[in-house]
């Protein structure tokens, strides 16, 4: 028929459903529709499905191209917004091939742990899904529609609970003043014209007009339409009666225009009929705009046209076979983001399995501590929970993501939330601190012991024979030694940190360049013996001071430059250990660290290889062998050293560096000098000239 009028350039109102096979202006340039184009239809849906959180949905739709075109648009806002489809049901209007397809989705859904689903399409191909014959306990799911399916419309073998508690989203209406007063008022007595009316009147009231006609008695000419049950109660405009009052207002706007403007034409031709031809009907509705008698602005130009606006009605039905429907929300398509959806969730009836609103996930929910790692093939929302990784958390459900704590905190067990790092450093309040700065102050004291003794024994001929300087300057150098140790425990500050590693430097320069001199002062002293040796001038105190002088100056460069370019300085490592912050002395350049102790090690080789040259010596100024086997406990010690610093954080880095400064310094003491002290307190016979010409101690 379109067609056909069409070749007449006739006009077209359609006040039914919008048609995008109708919106081509090129093969229908003679159709209007009232009806706005469904493009905020599927957001609004989505925007349903995102309050409820509802991620995995069905869909079921007509098979028509109208419905294409919405489950296009609808997947694409699904996807924007990360909810899933479980399946998509088309359903077909030959009734053996829908009832083929109908036993597949009864099946489908039976295994699927989908609790939402949205079904559009016409009312027509829908009402398969409303057979008695489907199992009501099967299909109570929440049911999102739309009112292009007149889910209301009631044939002989309907099933009202099937879809009891759906949400229906319907074009935003107002009300028509008047209406509900024109509805209550109408009776086939005062109309018996109409036989549509008097259709729907046997049928409400179950009475017949005629008497005689039917078993049934006849209808009462004093009815109304407001004695009727709860079901017809519900006499408000639907939005499809909204367009089909719109339509004809429409089309009479357009029509009194024409002929106001065609009497005018008239008068100025004196009484001349132009024709009223249907044609020149096109221009007077394109230009449609007014305000109907509700208040709403009526337009029929395309590029004018507003977005539409939905209710959303609660399908509510009884056991007494009666239905309503109830207005729980709306959906303003042009209102500031955030504010465009409205719902009165407490207002909502839910499905008869359902008491309360539940979640329609294809996953469980994945609880804080867990973040969702997706599953391969699978869509977003189908995925498992994983732990969060070491050092973060995640304190809300279905995190994509953890989060890292700060710095200064750390995951508690559940990984939560972050709980405040604990700072430590080594204290002297501590066990391991009390020991080692004990054992330091106790071989300090036992070092000034020594010296002491020495100083007190300095006439005899072992303290003469040992280099009595040098001995001097080795005994304070390593008391300095075992007091330095006391700079690395305790909270580290900016003068702790200058201080601790270039002192340790400087002294262990004295002490082992000390050494150094010694043995060479008793290679040299050997050799001296011989008839014309230049080797005299060695053996005097001038030649070993100097030489320790100048090894110490070595190692006092170093350090300055150290201090110059790239000091230490207080740091706070919160990365070695998970539940605390280590405060500590970062040594600003390493290379400058290895080199101080590169030095150290470089003199210390040095005084072990000659000793070691020199250790079977006669005479009694052969110290060597004591200085070979102090050597080899230092070397050992600080051999020990760089594998065991490198693997250990925090204070026991610390630890380890103090104890190795102990027990090197305590190596030095007991192999040099305990043995001498030895003689000269417990065998003081021996410490005499006579004696040692006739048994030297080497």
């Amino acid at each position: 028929m379109g067609s056909l009028l069409e070749l007449y350039r006739i006009p077209q109102v359609t006040y039914g459903l919008f048609d995008p096979f109708l919106s081509d202006p090129v093969q229908f340039p003679s159709v209007y529709q009232l009806a706005p184009r469904d493009t905020s239809l599927p957001l609004a849906m989505v925007r349903l499905m995102l309050h409820f959180k509802w991620t995995w949905v069905g869909l079921v739709a007509s098979d028509d191209p109208r419905s294409e075109e919405f489950l296009r648009d609808l997947q694409e806002q699904m996807v924007r917004n990360d909810v899933c489809v479980a399946f998509i049901h088309k359903v077909f209007t030959g009734l053996t091939e829908n009832n083929r397809y109908l036993f597949y989705f009864l099946n489908q859904l039976f295994f699927s742990t989908v609790k939402v689903i949205v079904i559009y399409g016409n009312t027509d191909s829908l009402l398969t899904l409303r057979f008695r014959e489907v199992p009501s306990a099967l299909v109570y799911r929440m049911w999102i529609t739309s009112s292009h399916w007149d889910i209301a419309k009631k044939p002989g073998y309907v099933h009202f609970d099937n879809f009891h508690g759906a949400l229906i989203l319907t074009d935003q209406t107002s009300k028509i003043p008047g209406f509900k007063h024109f509805l209550k008022s109408i009776n086939p007595v005062k109309d018996p014209e109409n036989i549509f009316l008097q259709s729907f009147w046997n049928s409400a009231f179950g009475c017949t007009s005629t008497i005689g006609k039917g078993d049934g008695a006849v209808c009462s000419p004093n009815a109304s339409l407001d004695t009727l049950r709860l079901s017809y109660l519900d006499i408000t405009m639907s939005d499809q009666s909204y367009t089909v009052y719109n339509a004809v207002y429409a089309v009479a706007w357009a029509l009194h225009e024409m002929f106001l403007v065609r009497s005018e034409m008239e008068s100025n031709r004196n009484g001349n009929n132009s024709g009223a031809y249907p044609w020149k009907l096109h221009s007077f509705l394109k230009n449609v705009q007014f305000n109907n008698s509700a208040g709403n602005r009526l337009v029929l130009d395309k590029k004018k046209m507003s977005v539409a606006n939905y209710d959303i009605l609660n399908y509510v039905t009884f056991g007494n076979d009666t239905e309503v429907l109830v207005k729980v929300g709306e959906f303003i398509s042009e209102a500031p983001a955030g504010q465009e959806f409205i719902i009165q969730q407490k207002a909502i009836v839910w499905p008869r399995t359902w008491g309360e609103p539940l979640p329609s996930r294809c996953s469980k929910v994945c609880s804080p501590g867990f973040h969702i790692k997706a599953q391969e093939g699978k869509p977003v929302c189908c995925f498992d929970c994983a732990p969060c990784p070491q050092g973060q958390i995640s304190n809300q459900t279905d995190r994509d993501q953890c989060m890292k704590c700060p710095e200064d905190q750390y995951p508690n067990r559940e990984r939560i939330h972050c709980l405040p790092k604990r700072v430590t450093f080594l204290a002297y309040e501590e066990t391991l601190g009390m020991a080692l700065a004990s054992i330091a102050v106790s071989f300090y004291l036992l070092t000034a012991l020594v010296l002491w003794v020495f100083v007190n024994q300095k006439d005899t001929p072992i303290v003469k024979a040992n280099n009595r300087d040098l001995s001097y300057i080795l005994l304070f150098s390593l008391s300095l030694c075992f007091l330095c140790s006391l700079f690395f425990i305790g909270h580290p500050s900016a003068i702790n940190c200058l201080l601790r590693q270039t002192t340790f430097g400087v002294m262990f320069t004295v002490a082992v360049s000390s050494i150094l001199a010694k043995t060479i002062t008793v290679v040299l002293a050997f050799r001296a013996t011989r008839p014309g040796s230049r080797s005299r001038r060695w053996v005097g105190s001038r030649g070993p001071i100097s030489l320790v002088v100048f090894c110490t100056f070595i190692q006092v460069m170093l350090c300055a430059i150290w201090l110059l370019l790239s000091p230490p300085f207080p740091d706070a490592d919160t990365h070695s250990d998970p539940e605390h912050i280590i405060l500590e002395c970062n040594e600003g350049s390493l290379i400058a660290f290895y080199s101080v102790l590169g030095y150290i090690a470089l003199l210390a080789l040095g005084s072990f290889t000659v000793a070691f040259l020199a250790r079977n010596l006669p005479d009694t100024f052969n110290e060597a062998k004591f200085i070979t086997f102090s050597m080899l406990v230092f070397c050992s010690v600080w051999i020990s050293f760089l594998p065991t610093y490198q693997s250990t954080k925090g204070k026991m880095m610390v630890a380890v560096e103090v104890f190795s400064i102990l027990s090197s310094s305590a190596g030095l003491l007991g192999c040099i000098f305990i043995p001498k002290c030895y003689v000269i307190l417990l065998q003081p016979h021996k410490n005499t000239n006579k004696f040692l010409k006739k048994n030297p101690i080497s």
